[in-house]
């Protein structure tokens, strides 16, 4: 399965370098006739040749669904070949835990879930606004590259689930088909996240930011791909035969896209790390070989109905999984004394919504997260997480929404006990 993934990555990765000049010319195709947003506050500069930049302020075929939507303030500079974007939201949720609580804040993450069930955790009330954000997107346009882009996120969870400190989500700087800085990973599909108002998200979700250079070539109006060298991060479970250390190979990802219509695409990706740990038995360095291959999209169908999924099965990914990272999976003990290994496991998670009105939508999901080969660990080592969503948000006036979400989740551990938690929540978020 190793050598059949490495061929499949090669070759896609071969494809996506060495066909270069095909593309070359080709960039994602804007609105020729694009107005700028009732909503948007114009200073200064040249509208009309403002447009093509305000178009990529508005682009949200990339976005997952908790990321800020297009900004309310716009600049232009004089010529209208330069475009700064500030906007974000003020985003508040109170929740009430019932028949079993999850003691992170607000984030309903399954791993948390007490097994056995916690007497003293059976019921939990709780508000929170630290994941309320603010950004700035600067986009311009040179003639020998084409557009360009800065861009900064920050939100107020820098203290922790309960804190409030200021935390940087995402930097980075684009030029052309190249992008360097801190941001969502090439593996992580966001757009096929099913809409939630927890910011956690269903434990089978692909979620990971990572300090990245990405080449994401444009082949014609349908066909696109990407790839990209990470900074490795990876978190194991250890023993007194084996420890961390510091990674010396970046994580490779690459995908390729097809997209259609309004904003629908299918992606297939994979993913190759190099895992390094020391063996203090033997006195040696040593690596092992992680991979994951995923499928993932979005279907916008008649009748403001969309479906979401992803799925993805591999070994040594746990870094990627919402419920899985920084857990010590990507790494675990083997029977070999002093040896370690990437445990196989899968994710998935499929989500509808619906849009009543232009103002009014539902939407709902079941996801999973699973790890394979752990008995190592013990009884007590997590086997299974299952989270399930139902919400609905509705848009008092423009950019004021309110939502209410109920959510489920599940743990499994290896020796068959689970755990569970139950959650009401809702929403009260202003845009800007």
């Amino acid at each position: 399965m190793m050598k059949k993934l490495h061929t499949i990555a090669s070759m896609t990765t071969l494809a996506l370098l060495s066909s270069a000049s095909l593309y070359a010319q080709s960039s994602k195709e804007l609105p020729d006739t694009f107005l700028l947003p009732e909503k948007a506050v114009v200073i200064s500069g040249d509208k009309t040749a403002g447009r093509p930049l305000v178009a990529i302020l508005y682009d949200q075929s990339d976005l997952h669904y908790s990321d800020p939507r297009a900004p309310r303030f716009l600049f232009l500079d004089k010529k209208g070949k330069v475009a700064l974007g500030i906007g974000g939201y003020v985003k508040g949720t109170l929740q009430y835990d019932m028949d079993g609580a999850i003691d992170n804040g607000a984030s309903f993450s399954i791993y948390d879930i007490p097994v056995p069930l916690n007497p003293a955790l059976r019921n939990q009330y709780y508000a929170n606004a630290n994941h309320s954000t603010i950004f700035l997107q600067l986009v311009g346009k040179s003639e020998k590259f084409g557009y360009y882009q800065a861009y900064i996120q920050t939100n107020f969870s820098g203290n922790g689930p309960d804190g409030y400190g200021l935390k940087l989500k995402q930097a980075y700087l684009s030029l052309g088909y190249v992008m360097a800085g801190l941001t969502r990973s090439t593996f992580v599909d966001g757009a096929a996240g099913t809409p939630t108002i927890d910011d956690q998200g269903p434990a089978g979700e692909m979620s990971a930011t990572n300090i990245i250079l990405q080449y994401k070539p444009q082949f014609n109006r349908n066909w696109s791909g990407a790839i990209s060298v990470e900074m490795p991060e990876a978190n194991y479970s250890t023993n007194a035969d084996v420890e961390s250390i510091k990674q010396r190979v970046p994580d490779i990802p690459v995908h390729v896209q097809y997209a259609w219509g309004n904003n629908s695409h299918v992606r297939v990706s994979a993913l190759m790390r190099n895992l390094s740990y020391r063996n203090l038995l033997a006195s040696e360095n040593k690596f092992v070989f992680g991979w994951a291959a995923q499928l993932s999209g979005v279907v916008n169908f008649d009748r403001g109905l969309s479906l979401y999924y992803q799925g993805a099965y591999g070994k040594g990914y746990a870094r990627y999984v919402n419920d899985l990272s920084d857990r010590g999976y990507d790494l675990i003990p083997c029977g070999t004394t002093g040896e370690m290994k990437a445990p196989e496991m899968m994710n998935f998670e499929v989500g509808l919504k619906k849009a009543f009105a232009s103002n009014f939508f539902m939407a709902a999901s079941y996801s999973q997260a699973r790890v394979y080969g752990q008995q190592v660990l013990g009884g007590d080592a997590y086997r299974y997480g299952q989270y399930v969503s139902v919400s609905g948000f509705y848009d008092i006036v423009p950019d004021l929404r309110v939502g209410l979400e109920y959510l489920y989740g599940n743990r499994a551990n290896l020796d068959g006990s689970h755990g569970h938690a139950n959650r009401i929540e809702g929403l009260l978020q202003f845009s800007f």
